[in-house]
């Protein structure tokens, strides 16, 4: 029977709640928004499945050598539907065209975020675009096992321990499936997300979200909502207090400031990110569109590379230096001392107001900080 004694030992990946032979294995959030498995002891026989399918208690090293390359989508349209070069929806089309299906994260009625798949071209819009809030699994990795054993082609994109989470579900590999992962920062909590959407929202209905939308520039992106009487909000990514807070690692998942799967080294085919630090590396990429920076893990990523190669402009770059301003590709989020008092305070206070608050003190700490090294240095040379 799985028990989870400390939260950062539970990404909450569904595994134990897709394998579970007797259905008695629920996930429920905890009182910060996350979930977690829950266990009926009436109902369970102690098969053990539910640990021996836990990604964080059978860890996997890979040995790899992952090549880097930057690369955007030739077709403009994709590509500005997308968060950085529209490489993701290139893979999507190769599956589905060879009768495949394709999973990955898509906001539900409500605007929160799920898992769920799709086999038709039309439908892959649901699937575009980062969302900024952890999906739910749900019934996924069976789904997707389903899939598998008919012989059908799957993808399966998600964040790397949702990657992970799937294999150790599935206990064997398939030559049929392919894994396409994200360079992740990590999954801020639903709850947050929801508080944030009802304070923007004021009780209009929301119609449609992008959190990276482009018209502001890709580097400049905006989070943008819609609502059903026309009226919209729209906010510069770095200004937006719920953006901000995200990236400042306020209301992250417990398990990301302890992440395992912060790595090089990656169970994935295929890793997509967002090619910070262009500009030094290959600024002839850099258009102000959005520019792919993707990780080839293994033979199936490298033959879908292959496939999608006339479709995409790239270039091949050494991967250390494509990762010198994307850190969170191998170093996990930082706990930082002003979470606790975000989750003490958020439910009552303006979250615009709450993060600005967090982020002063922050800058009056770093100024403290410098004053003291600098009378340090004085000192010295005194």
């Amino acid at each position: 029977m799985i028990k989870i004694a400390k939260k950062e030992n539970c990404t909450g990946c569904h595994g134990c709640y897709n394998v579970c032979p007797k259905k008695c294995i629920d996930m429920n959030f905890d009182e910060e928004g996350f979930l977690y498995p829950s266990v009926d002891s009436n109902k369970c026989v102690e098969c053990g499945l539910c640990e021996k399918v836990c990604p964080i208690m059978h860890i996997v090293e890979v040995e790899n050598e992952p090549i880097a390359i930057g690369c955007y989508n030739k077709d403009e349209k994709i590509r500005m539907e997308s968060s950085s070069g529209g490489i993701f929806t290139l893979i999507s089309e190769l599956v589905i065209q060879s009768g495949g299906v394709v999973f990955g994260a898509e906001f539900d009625e409500n605007y929160n975020v799920r898992h769920s798949y799709v086999d038709n071209i039309q439908d892959l819009h649901k699937f575009r675009g980062s969302k900024y809030v952890q999906s739910t699994i749900g019934n996924s990795y069976y789904d997707a096992k389903q899939f598998l054993e008919q012989g059908r082609q799957v993808l399966f994109s998600g964040t790397p321990c949702q990657i992970a989470g799937l294999k150790r579900y599935l206990q064997k590999d398939y030559d049929n499936l392919i894994c396409q992962d994200i360079v992740c920062h990590g999954v801020p909590s639903i709850y947050v997300w929801e508080h944030y959407k009802n304070f923007i929202a004021n009780g209009r209905r929301i119609s449609s979200v992008k959190f990276r939308d482009k018209s502001t520039g890709w580097k400049t992106y905006s989070l943008q909502i819609d609502f059903d009487d026309g009226s919209s909000y729209k906010d510069i990514g770095n200004e937006n207090s719920y953006i901000k807070g995200f990236v400042k690692d306020f209301y992250l998942r417990p398990s990301c400031y302890e992440c395992k799967y912060k790595t090089l080294h990656r169970e994935s085919d295929i890793t997509l990110a967002d090619f910070w630090g262009i500009e030094a590396n290959v600024p002839e990429l850099d258009d102000n569109k959005g520019t792919s920076l993707i990780f080839i893990n293994s033979d199936k990523g490298r033959l879908c590379f292959e496939k999608i190669g006339k479709s995409i402009v790239f270039k091949i770059i050494n991967i250390e230096n494509a990762v010198t301003f994307n850190p969170s590709s191998h170093k996990p989020a930082i706990m930082t001392k002003k979470r606790d008092t975000f989750y003490k305070e958020y439910r009552n206070k303006n979250l615009n107001l709450l993060v600005d608050e967090l982020l002063k003190q922050n800058t009056i700490h770093k100024l403290y900080n410098y004053i003291s090294y600098l009378k340090i240095k004085i000192k010295n040379i005194l």
